[in-house]
């Protein structure tokens, strides 16, 4: 090591630990990114003053934050989540002001979700009142699904944020637009185009509730990189809340049965449809509350799935080289190979949002290269496939929508690749790559808006 980087080793430290606190202080939605900036300089100054009075970076880090003034009960929750820190000893102190405010503010979000959460089970039981059966009207069900809970959950994302009403009537519309995109088009039951709508709506809304997520600081890249935590926190709590609810289920069923009451009825029409569009709007304010838990859950199961992965895209490379077949490019094929890659899409998105942009690189970044490696690979043989068919059969609905997704996901994640490369070699920075996903999320936006109402017409409704 050279004597300058050796000097350079306690500023990295201190760096770290401010970008510690900025990503904490960020979690406080009523600060938005300008006032999170402000408070920046305030603690960087501080620290600069207390340097050069003869602190070294870390004391002068610990005594900054303490000299927070009007941030103490943020210091404080600060250094309670991050209680292995010594400065906690250093923050901890005084009286614990602020409770009072805190836990009303509390109570009242948790009744607008649970506001919501009505909203979104009784939104699916409405269409029932104009004569529609989930039994057999099955297909209304299959595009709407996300137009039931999505929209609540925005709201009351929405209402934490604080949001302008110009965003808020945006954010209307484009579920509106939604709304007839699913309702208005003649689509019929083997109609391609069904399937696509189906798939591709929830993305497109999904990426609405990220406008209501940012709110005002739709241009932050950190609030960007937060939604996509939050996507990924949301799913886990979801399932969570799923699995306890298949062992209520059970339990309901076995309880009532031994007294002579059947509840499937009631189980299949009410509990569990009502229950899951419920579920959303409660797996998003559980994110909410109780970010640190979460936090602590999703990088595990990132860094387990992660290897896991790897070794099934690797080992399926190998199939295929070993066995010389071709890739079955038929429908159920194509979406099972979407998926995949929209998975390690995912792992590599909850790894770079879970992960410390100031960490060095190491053998986890090598296992994520190799998995955006093998993910790229079986891409291009899809992609080849793909083509071929549409050159010899000509094009559908379902292969154009294919074609495009991996054509974007190709892109992304050959960009990644290269970055992450880079970073690997310590000729770049990883948060070059944070940035370049945040910006990449327009373009799911617009092309699963396009598949949306483009494609239909475009294909004659096929």
């Amino acid at each position: 090591m050279t004597d300058f980087e050796a000097l350079d080793q306690p500023d990295e430290a201190l760096e770290a630990q401010i970008a510690q606190w900025r990503e904490y202080v960020e979690r406080r939605r009523e600060l938005k990114t300008a006032d999170a900036d402000e408070l920046e300089d305030h603690l960087r100054g501080s620290v600069d003053e207390l340097v050069e009075a003869g602190l070294s970076g870390d004391e002068a880090f610990l005594v900054a934050v303490k000299r927070m003034g009007s941030l103490d009960e943020l210091s404080r929750e600060f250094a309670r989540e991050h209680s292995e820190r010594l400065w906690k000893q250093l923050v901890l102190t005084g009286p614990d002001g602020g409770a009072a405010a805190g836990e009303t503010g509390a109570r009242k979000t948790l009744w607008v979700m649970a506001g919501c959460a009505a909203g979104a089970a009784a939104t699916f039981k409405l269409p029932e009142l104009f004569g529609a059966d989930l039994d057999e009207d099955g297909l209304f069900y299959a595009t709407n699904i996300s137009l039931f809970a999505l929209p609540w959950l925005a709201g009351f994302l929405a209402w934490r944020r604080r949001a302008r009403p110009g965003l808020i009537a945006l954010i209307a519309a484009l579920f509106v637009l939604g709304a007839v995109a699913a309702n208005v088009y003649p689509l019929d039951e083997g109609s391609q185009s069904l399937v696509i709508t189906a798939i591709h709506l929830p993305i497109a809304l999904w990426l609405v509730v990220g406008l209501a997520y940012v709110a005002d600081d739709w241009r932050s890249t950190r609030r960007h990189m937060d939604f996509i935590r939050f996507t990924g926190e949301i799913v886990i709590y979801f399932v969570l809340i799923a699995l306890g609810g298949v062992v209520m289920v059970a339990f309901m069923v076995g309880t009532f049965k031994a007294i002579g009451v059947q509840p499937e009825r009631f189980i299949v029409e009410w509990l569990v449809p009502c229950g899951a569009m419920a579920s959303v709007v409660v797996a998003g304010w559980l994110v909410e509350a109780k970010q640190s838990v979460v936090e602590n859950i999703a990088p595990v199961l990132t860094r387990l799935f992660t290897p896991l992965f790897t070794a099934v895209l690797v080992a399926f490379l190998v199939a295929v080289g070993v066995t010389a077949a071709r890739i079955d490019v038929e429908r159920e094929a194509l979406i099972l190979f979407d998926l995949l890659l929209v998975v390690v899409l995912g792992l590599l998105l909850y790894s770079i949002s879970a992960r410390d942009p100031l960490a060095p690189p190491g053998l986890f970044d090598k296992l994520q290269l190799a998995l955006v490696v093998s993910a790229l690979a079986i891409d291009a043989l899809v992609l080849i496939e793909i083509t071929g068919r549409v050159t010899e059969f000509g094009t559908t609905p379902n292969k154009a929508a294919a074609l495009g997704e991996n054509v974007i996901l190709l892109v992304n994640l050959a960009w990644s690749a290269h970055l992450l490369l880079r970073f690997i070699r310590r000729q770049g920075r990883f948060a070059a790559l944070e940035l370049w996903q945040t910006r990449f999320l327009p373009v799911y936006a617009a092309w699963a808006w396009a598949v949306v109402l483009i494609f239909p017409p475009a294909f004659a409704f096929m």
